[in-house]
């Protein structure tokens, strides 16, 4: 299995090369050469028989031919275990259902049991292992450049704390995560987790990632990786719980499903994508906004229309607080039958010069509801604490604000005789202050997480500045 660049590059490299590389050299994106087809059969009988971590095994052996098959599975299994997940489902479903309902329509899968209770432990937390791993062998050293909106640094954070040859430098906008979030990341004292607040949002540290990371010279030097869903280790990760969903809501492979995705980054739904190019029967892929609604427009009008720092909301599901998708690129190429000239044409040029493309011409753009499943919606924070009494008056379950957005969207696209698979994000008390204001009454906090907001901190307050991101870096790395 080989893996392009979404824009053109010649070079064509194995998995553990693209692990540690993040971006291509080209600015572009990883995907493989093609996508491998499931197997449906003997996955539902994987899942059925050995759990999550041997169907994790099974995905990703169809996409890493460079580690040893029993490495790969022992990967897994340290990785995907009852004991970091609190339960051997891994990723249970809720089905969203009432005394005297018929049979649900709305599930709620989730995916945030680990560590530090959202979403992004699920692929962080075997990319932590597959670093260490990969870099033992090289005897090597990684320092990981991330951008976090929210839960990705956190998540990063806790699976690489301690991990033998890797340094973290985590940026996140100043001010514009939750109190709980900020504590999560802030309190990890270890010496190698580095937090740089970015006096911006989320979408200047992500440029600042993508500059330091297209810097070639100081990549090299440094030695720098990504953990952001721009790196393919995370995203193939997270194709897995697609299809442990899908087992989980059917009986049978004839049947269907959709999902719905909180999305700002197009990370986790473009994981759905790779899935259903996969073979997985998938009818939907719903894209749930909030209020920064850059993903829906183009679902909707086939502008793509990235906004700048001014016209970024600030939101009470702030990990969607994002205007420019990173992972977007992957599904454009695609849309495009993989035409590399034209998706550098798109990302690389007219973004940068205009800000936004427009394919509502392009006869292809039909493609995105029609051959590839997608469709959209938008929630405000008026529909969040709708939502959030609407699910715990009628089926006394609690969600957080982001799940609020997918459970909002999703009820807009519901088929009948489909089961909709809405993925949970995060848990309640990572946004308490919303939750109060829509229940009155705080989330449960585990235990472990008594009086994080007190600890002592460490953060490093800079401006969105490329420059002094970089010095920051060498400074505790030479």
């Amino acid at each position: 299995m080989l893996y392009l660049s979404t824009r053109g590059h010649p070079d064509r490299k194995h998995f553990c090369e693209i692990l540690l590389e993040g971006l291509a050299p080209d600015g572009g994106l990883y995907l493989p050469e093609s996508y491998p087809q499931a197997d449906l059969t003997r996955l539902r009988q994987v899942w059925q028989q050995h759990g999550y971590a041997a169907l994790a095994f099974e995905i990703l052996s169809l996409y890493i031919d460079d580690i040893p098959a029993a490495d790969l599975k022992a990967l897994c299994a340290k990785t995907y275990t009852a004991a970091v997940y609190g339960t051997e489902a891994i990723v249970p479903l809720k089905p969203l259902q009432a005394q005297g309902d018929a049979a649900p329509e709305l599930y709620l899968e989730a995916l945030s049991n680990g560590p530090t209770l959202a979403f992004k432990d699920m692929a962080m937390q075997l990319l932590g292992n597959l670093f260490e791993y990969e870099l033992g062998r090289r005897g090597a050293e990684l320092n990981i450049l991330g951008a976090t909106s929210g839960d990705t640094g956190s998540a990063a954070e806790y699976a690489m704390r301690g991990k033998k040859g890797v340094r973290v430098f985590m940026t996140s906008p100043h001010g514009r995560m939750s109190p709980f979030q900020q504590a999560q990341m802030f309190s990890l004292l270890d010496e190698n987790i580095h937090n740089i607040a970015i006096e911006g949002v989320f979408d200047d540290c992500q440029d600042i990632v993508k500059a330091v990371s297209n810097d070639l010279e100081f990549k090299k030097k440094y030695k720098i990786g990504t953990v952001n869903s721009i790196n393919w280790a995370r995203l193939l990760a997270q194709v897995v719980y697609y299809f442990a969903g899908y087992f989980q809501a059917t009986t049978a492979n004839s049947q269907q499903v959709s999902f719905t995705v909180p999305s700002g980054n197009f990370g986790n739904v473009c994981a759905g994508h790779v899935a259903r190019m996969m073979g997985l029967p998938v009818a939907q892929l719903v894209v749930a906004t909030n209020e920064n609604d850059v993903l829906d427009e183009f679902f909707r009008t086939g502008i793509y229309r990235v906004r700048g720092t001014a016209d970024t909301h600030e939101t009470s599901s702030p990990s969607m607080d994002i205007s420019k998708a990173s992972n977007f690129e992957r599904f454009v190429f695609d849309l495009l039958g993989r035409d590399a000239a034209q998706t550098q044409a798109l990302f690389g040029d007219a973004l940068n010069r205009q800000g936004r493309f427009d394919l509502s011409a392009d006869p292809r753009f039909a493609d995105a509801a029609k051959r590839y499943g997608f469709v959209s919606g938008k929630s405000t924070h008026a529909n969040r604490l709708d939502t959030i009494r609407q699910v715990f008056d009628r089926y006394s379950v609690m969600i957080d604000t982001h799940t609020a957005d997918g459970v909002k969207v999703a009820r807009e696209h519901l088929q009948a005789g489909v089961p909709m698979l809405v993925l949970e994000t995060a848990l309640p008390i990572k946004f308490a202050g919303t939750i109060v204001e829509a229940l009155g009454r705080e989330p449960e906090r585990p235990a472990k997480f008594e009086g994080i907001e007190a600890l002592p901190k460490r953060v490093k307050v800079m401006p969105a500045d490329v420059a002094q991101v970089k010095a920051y870096i060498a400074a505790h790395c030479d």
